[in-house]
C-alpha cells in the first residue's frame, strides 16, 4: 500500500502554513512535505513535526528571485556560488528535519540560450549536492517540470530527468517523478513506472488535467498505486494538488489507504 505525504504548499490552505502540520495530522497523515522550508527557522519547523507526530520527506532548495523569473538556481552559470549557498542551506534544513530527499531546482533556460551550458552547470552543482548530502544519507531528486506550468525548465521530461541522474554519476541522486507533470508531458505512465523503477525515489500525484484530488482526471490512479505495489516502490507520493475545495473534505479518495 502506497505510502503519502500532504503537501502543506498546496493543501490545508484554510489555515496559516504552521497551523498545517496539526491539521494533516488530524486527516491521518503520517509525513508531509512543502516546497521551501526558508522562512521558517529549522527548529521551529522540526517541533512542529515532532509535536505531531509527522516525518518530513521533501522539500526544495530554494528557488532564487521568482519575480525576476528565476526558479531555481542550479543550472545557471555564473551563479554556482549561489546555487551551492543554497545547496548548504538545504543540506543544513534537511539535517535539522531528518529530512530524507532534496529537489535540486534547476533553474530556466532562457530562449535562444546554450541549454547544454545549462545541463553541465547542473550536473557540476549535483555532484557537490550529492556528495555533500551522501555523509548523511540524504538524496538529491530532479523533477522534470512541465512546459504549461514552467516554460522553458531545465527539464520537461521523465526522460531528461533519467538522463541527467545517469550523467551525474551519484547513487544518491534519483528522479522526482510526478504523475501530472509526467501524463502532460510523456504519458504512458505505467510504462513510465517500469522503465524507470529503481530510478525514482519519490513520487507526487494530482488529478490530470486540472491538478485537483487524484479522484477524477484521465489517470487511473487506484490502478496506478496497484502498479506501484507490484513493483515494489518503497518511497513516499506526494499529495501536490490544489484541493477544489475544502481539503479535508476532498480526502474521501485516501480512506482506503488508511
Amino acid at each position: 500500500m502506497p505510502k503519502f505525504a500532504a503537501n502543506l504548499s498546496m493543501m490545508f490552505n484554510e489555515v496559516p502554513f504552521l497551523e498545517r502540520f496539526a491539521a494533516a495530522a488530524e486527516q491521518g497523515f503520517n509525513a508531509v512535505e512543502f516546497l521551501f522550508p526558508y522562512e521558517h527557522p529549522a527548529e521551529l519547523l522540526a517541533e512542529k513535526l515532532r509535536k505531531h507526530g509527522l516525518q518530513q520527506v521533501l522539500f526544495n532548495t530554494a528557488p532564487g528571485d521568482v519575480a525576476a523569473g528565476e526558479w531555481g538556481l542550479a543550472a545557471l552559470p555564473g551563479r554556482e556560488q549561489d546555487a551551492r549557498a543554497d545547496i548548504d542551506r538545504a543540506l543544513a534544513y534537511a539535517i535539522a528535519l531528518a529530512c530524507p530527499c532534496v529537489h535540486l531546482m534547476a533553474g530556466v533556460v532562457p530562449a535562444g540560450a546554450d541549454r547544454q551550458r545549462y545541463l553541465d552547470t547542473f550536473i557540476a552543482n549535483a555532484r557537490y549536492a550529492a556528495d555533500a548530502f551522501a555523509p548523511h544519507g540524504v538524496k538529491v531528486l530532479i523533477e522534470a517540470l512541465s512546459p504549461p506550468v514552467k516554460p522553458d525548465y531545465l527539464f520537461a521530461s521523465q526522460h531528461q530527468a533519467a538522463e541527467a541522474v545517469a550523467a551525474i554519476e551519484r547513487p544518491n541522486v534519483f528522479i522526482q517523478f510526478d504523475f501530472f507533470h509526467a501524463q502532460l508531458v510523456d504519458g504512458n505512465i505505467s510504462g513510465l513506472l517500469e522503465t524507470l523503477a529503481g530510478r525514482y525515489a519519490h513520487i507526487q500525484i494530482a488529478s490530470v488535467p486540472d491538478r485537483h484530488e487524484p479522484d477524477d482526471g484521465e489517470l487511473n490512479y487506484p490502478w496506478l498505486f496497484d502498479k506501484l505495489d507490484a513493483l515494489g516502490y518503497q518511497g513516499w507520493v506526494g499529495c501536490e494538488y490544489r484541493p477544489r475545495g475544502d481539503t479535508a473534505a476532498g480526502l474521501g479518495w485516501l480512506k482506503p489507504y488508511r
